[in-house]
């Protein structure tokens, strides 16, 4: 393990030249990585893990970012070691994809929207290896496979787009791992995919890893993600590296405040055991929490019935429709106001198309969806655009949500504008409330997205769906892509919202101690089905359903001794949701198991 280190670095200095004057993204960083050893850089959004990563790869140039001072050594294939922060952008072209790998944290934005999938994928290929299109298309199959991606044929002719965040990322994946470098730097690159394919995906790196003696930088704020790969463990905190050591002593005897805090912020799955509503987080250092529980109330708000919402596939000659995606099928469930119900389940289980159908951002095929006594599937635009008053949306990614040209204060106010809710000062002040709401400073309202932490435009995202004082939320993903610390400030002001407005969210998730955290209720979803439903300890106590099984299973669990190996995650390939035109698909029957909790006895397909 004492060999050679691939890189180095040391007193990394890098600075940001702001409308303000400089701002120092890192300073004085130093550490290094093994060959076959997996380094995890854990902090928060802001803490300039990302830079430090960006730093080596010589990105941070690109995002407005000098390397102020330090070195950057790496250890090339040849066995030259030099020191990257004064290599020529040409010899860093050689380099990227080529000998450090990198899997961004985004993968929509990672991924070129107008080439295939199997363009992009053959690309660095035949650039850095000089194969030709053959042999880059069959290590491209190869690569799919390997990141186990259903229909690897296909997704070569698709485009980004035509596949789901799960799959996008895992394309990314394939890409780092396409010429096998020495070094990948992987950033956050579970953060948007589900549990399942998360456990996957963390054992497929570690398997990598150990095959090719790959050495790993692995950024990431996710702790139980820590606990299953890291080898060493670098805490970052305000641009500075507070403590390093072993991925056990960090979780066993944890010295610098700050990663204690962190420690205490990572929701667990199993501690809600015994209660029956959802209550906020204890955090460390936060006076005067309020962590009462939240019963809400049995008032029902939103009513969903056999809710059924398909895409349709065209292809031939004359683009007809050829077989129809079933993306929610015969999906049903009630929604009482101030309470929480959760849809779980991988990506690509149409739990984002439910959402998205009751909103009518896509209009479903059929079903009955009704808000607070109005029946949302036969209103007209106008009268949608009335109800939409009455809900809202926190999109996953919240930098394709936000409108890079604009000032967050623009952005903020932008719903109130549009509905004629206020204007001129009281707009504002209205702005400057919401902005307080989700407790970001006043100053941050001059600001562009791409100025901001991704936790700190998420908090953005949802000071604008508050901004119409709705009564439905529908959080997609919203708190997949945060660091804990942060996702616990946004899930603890989530469920103070709720109990001060008497919000009700549909919270869309895969994050299952997450869900635990902040739900009611659960729906499990599965292949556009709800495979399991009921009161949230129920579900999580007694799951019923072999897919819910499989789902808790997968979990990691932030605890070094507890690992998972590949072999403990023996998931059945998800099948195609795809069906000729003239597929019947049986209706949706439950069983009840106990009160209130029901499982689909349908045939699932799992």
């Amino acid at each position: 393990m004492l060999d050679q280190p691939i890189a180095q670095i040391r007193k990394l200095r890098v600075e940001f030249q702001t409308k303000d004057g400089p701002v120092v993204g890192v300073e004085d960083v130093s550490f290094d990585v093994h060959p076959g050893e997996t380094v995890c850089i854990v902090g928060e959004s802001g803490s300039g893990k990302s830079v430090s990563s960006l730093s080596l790869m010589r990105l941070v140039e690109f995002g407005g970012g000098e390397i102020a001072g330090g070195e950057l050594l790496f250890d090339r294939r040849d066995g030259e070691e030099m020191d990257l922060s004064h290599a020529d952008q040409n010899l860093m072209k050689k380099i990227r994809g080529n000998e450090i790998g990198m899997i961004f944290q985004e993968p929509m934005t990672a991924l070129n929207p107008v080439f295939t999938v199997g363009r992009q994928l053959t690309e660095g290929l035949r650039i850095h290896k000089d194969m030709t299109r053959a042999e880059a298309e069959d290590r491209a199959l190869e690569l799919l496979r390997q990141v186990r991606i259903p229909e690897p044929e296909r997704r070569l002719k698709q485009y980004p787009h035509e596949l789901s965040g799960g799959m996008r990322q895992r394309v990314v994946i394939a890409m780092a791992m396409a010429c096998e470098p020495r070094l990948l730097i992987a950033d956050e690159p579970t953060t948007a995919l589900d549990v399942t394919i998360q456990a996957e995906i963390l054992a497929l790196m570690d398997r990598l890893k150990r095959e090719t003696g790959t050495a790993v930088m692995f950024i990431t704020h996710d702790m139980a993600v820590v606990a299953q790969m890291a080898d060493r463990v670098v805490v970052m905190f305000r641009g500075n590296k507070v403590e390093e050591g072993t991925v056990k002593e960090i979780f066993e005897n944890p010295q610098h405040d700050y990663t204690k805090a962190l420690l205490a912020a990572v929701p667990k799955l199993g501690e809600m055991r015994g209660k029956s509503a959802p209550e906020p987080m204890k955090l460390l250092g936060v006076e005067g929490q309020n962590i009462a529980p939240i019963p809400g109330t049995q008032d029902v708000l939103l009513s969903v019935k056999n809710l059924t919402t398909r895409f349709p596939v065209k292809g031939g000659l004359l683009r007809r429709t050829i077989s129809n995606v079933h993306a929610v099928e015969d999906v049903s469930f009630t929604l009482n106001r101030g309470q929480t119900l959760s849809l779980v389940g991988e990506s690509g289980c149409g739990k984002s198309s439910a959402g998205r159908s009751i909103l009518r951002l896509v209009e479903p095929m059929a079903g009955e969806v009704t808000l607070d006594g109005v029946d949302i599937m036969k209103l007209d635009q106008a009268g949608l655009r009335k109800a939409r008053l009455d809900m809202q949306m926190i999109f996953q990614d919240p930098f394709a949500s936000l409108n890079p040209q604009m000032q967050l204060v623009d952005q903020v106010a932008e719903p109130m504008r549009n509905y004629g809710v206020a204007s001129g000062s009281e707009l504002q002040d209205r702005v400057a409330q919401l902005f307080d709401k989700v407790q970001l400073p006043r100053s941050f309202m001059r600001r562009f997205p791409h100025e901001m932490s991704g936790g700190q435009r998420q908090r953005i995202a949802i000071a604008r769906a508050l901004a119409l004082n709705p009564k439905l939320i529908i959080a997609d993903e919203a708190v997949s892509a945060l660091d804990v610390s942060v996702q616990a400030q946004v899930l603890n002001l989530m469920m103070d919202l709720q109990s001060e407005l008497g919000l009700s969210y549909l919270f869309i998730s895969h994050d299952m101690a997450v869900v635990e955290r902040v739900s009611h209720h659960v729906g499990v979803m599965y292949l556009g089905r709800i495979v399991e439903m009921g009161p949230r300890e129920r579900v999580f106590e007694n799951p019923q359903h072999p897919y819910t099984q499989a789902l808790m299973k997968a979990v990691p669990i932030a605890d070094p001794n507890q690992r998972k190996s590949e072999k403990d995650l023996n998931f059945k390939p998800i099948p195609s949701p795809i069906h000729p035109t003239n597929y019947q698909p049986e209706p949706s029957e439950y069983r009840e198991v106990e009160p209130g909790h029901f499982i689909l006895t349908t045939d699932s397909g799992y």
